[in-house]
């Protein structure tokens, strides 16, 4: 690149300074690097002038403005430097008294004041407020906590998965979960987690345990097979119903279909309407609905809800036949990005840990360092370490003893924005060797004594 740097008298005559020559091109290159030579002839400029122009040859190989981008910028600096020293002399002759306009101060005098220069740049005129990128007035707002953390009544058009078909109790948690949002039916739990890891889904509502039934040991492998995190988790009274096809009495039945898990919450209210029916497990409550009622079946009825009954055009036989009035399944909200933790709310955390070394305290040390900072726990779980199921143990007296490795599942009341339950896993992580927070999300305070023929639809304080 080559900048020449002159001034235009008002007669324009005077002769203008160039790089042609070789003192000229020596002269333009101390200018680019800063410098100012040890020669120079002092002009006092009328109206500062930079005249940029791109010469690759000029500068050669791997030298200053050798490409496009240091001649930008050598153009920048020359515009500001003249524009700098242009108005540090208007300064000093303000200061002097020195008014006359053949000393270099362009402006209009007329009404005493002079007016402001105005730089060139490659001979157009420019102000400096258009150096500026961005207006003052129009940047950006930073991002607040509330930016993050969606209002509780978050979830409108959301894709939110979940495993069944239309009137399973996970599409009831769904709803109660995320009102208004797109409920996605998948067949199996794993497709549910793949659907939202692939994007077709963006949260997921499972089951992970059931007051009678105990835990769903299947979703509690998958979730540390993949990598998404609980942010919420709401809890739904599980209200059964005996349905049949309209017109059928229940002295025709001679099976009764079901998930095994509502089977079994029936076993004895089914017995005491003396039905001497065969049970049959199926894959979900209102899929076995839908079995019924799709292929026109009189002698069988099917343990489902009471919007199932409503979605296939079933009759309820008998309303509320769980054997336990108390019977309430937990679900979790999966996402693939978890939420960031608060302090203003009750919170609920979920980790699991392993111990690959031999010791028998490692369960009382962890129950230690929660203990000690007053946290409370609400659930813990083993469950067999899938690649390492059995760990052998040498014994020069009995021989060689095998034990199995365990998973530790482990759920307690706290945020991890909390200084007591990030103390608490720093110290659990010092004799663990595997440690995974799964989440940290809001508690779900709904009380549990819910109408007993109602399917809630309106959420209560869960987001994600």
């Amino acid at each position: 690149m080559a900048a020449i740097l002159y001034s235009h008298p008002p007669n324009h005559t005077s002769a203008v300074a160039t790089a042609s020559t070789a003192s000229g091109r020596r002269y333009a290159h101390q200018l680019t690097l800063g410098f100012r030579p040890a020669h120079t002839l002092h002009l006092r400029p009328t109206a500062p002038c930079v005249h940029c122009f791109h010469r690759p040859d000029f500068a050669g190989n791997g030298g200053v403005g050798s490409n496009r981008a240091d001649w930008l910028s050598n153009c920048a600096i020359l515009s500001s430097k003249v524009v700098v020293s242009k108005k540090q002399e208007t300064d000093n002759m303000l200061a002097s008294g020195d008014d006359d306009s053949s000393n270099g101060v362009v402006g209009d005098k007329s009404d005493g004041k002079l007016a402001p220069v105005v730089p060139v740049v490659n001979g157009h005129k420019s102000g400096l407020g258009t150096l500026d990128l961005v207006p003052v007035g129009k940047l950006p707002k930073p991002l607040t906590i509330s930016d993050l953390s969606p209002a509780p009544m978050h979830g409108s058009q959301l894709r939110v998965a979940y495993q069944g078909v239309p009137g399973a109790y996970s599409e009831a948690a769904a709803g109660r979960a995320y009102p208004n949002c797109d409920a996605i039916p998948c067949d199996q739990f794993e497709v549910a987690f793949q659907a939202v890891e692939l994007w077709i889904a963006d949260r997921a509502v499972l089951p992970v345990e059931n007051s009678l039934g105990g835990s769903i040991h299947r979703n509690y492998d998958l979730l540390l097979r993949h990598r998404l995190h609980i942010v919420g988790e709401v809890q739904m009274p599980v209200h059964h119903c005996l349905l049949a096809l309209p017109g059928v009495r229940k002295e025709y039945l001679t099976r009764v279909i079901s998930h095994p898990q509502a089977l079994a919450q029936c076993e004895h209210t089914l017995t005491n309407l003396g039905l001497n029916v065969a049970r049959e497990a199926f894959d979900d409550t209102a899929a076995a609905a839908e079995y019924v009622a799709a292929n026109g079946l009189r002698d069988t009825a099917a343990i489902a809800s009471a919007r199932a009954a409503k979605l296939y055009g079933l009759q309820i036989l008998a309303d509320g036949i769980q054997d336990d009035s108390g019977n309430v399944t937990r679900f979790v909200m999966l996402a693939r990005e978890p939420i960031i933790p608060r302090t203003d709310r009750p919170f609920k955390t979920s980790i699991v840990f392993a111990h690959d070394r031999e010791g028998t305290s490692l369960l009382f040390k962890v129950l230690s360092a929660f203990a000690f900072r007053d946290i409370s726990l609400t659930k813990i779980e083993s469950r067999p370490h899938r690649n390492r199921p059995i760990r052998l143990v040498d014994d020069a007296n009995v021989g060689t003893a095998k034990h199995f490795e365990y998973l530790f599942y482990l759920d307690f009341e706290a945020s991890m924005a909390e200084t007591r339950a990030q103390n608490a896993l720093s110290e659990i992580q010092e004799f663990t060797s595997f440690l995974r927070v799964l989440g940290s999300y809001p508690m779900d305070m709904t009380p549990w004594n819910a109408p007993s023929s109602s399917i809630p639809t309106s959420p209560t304080n869960l987001h994600d």
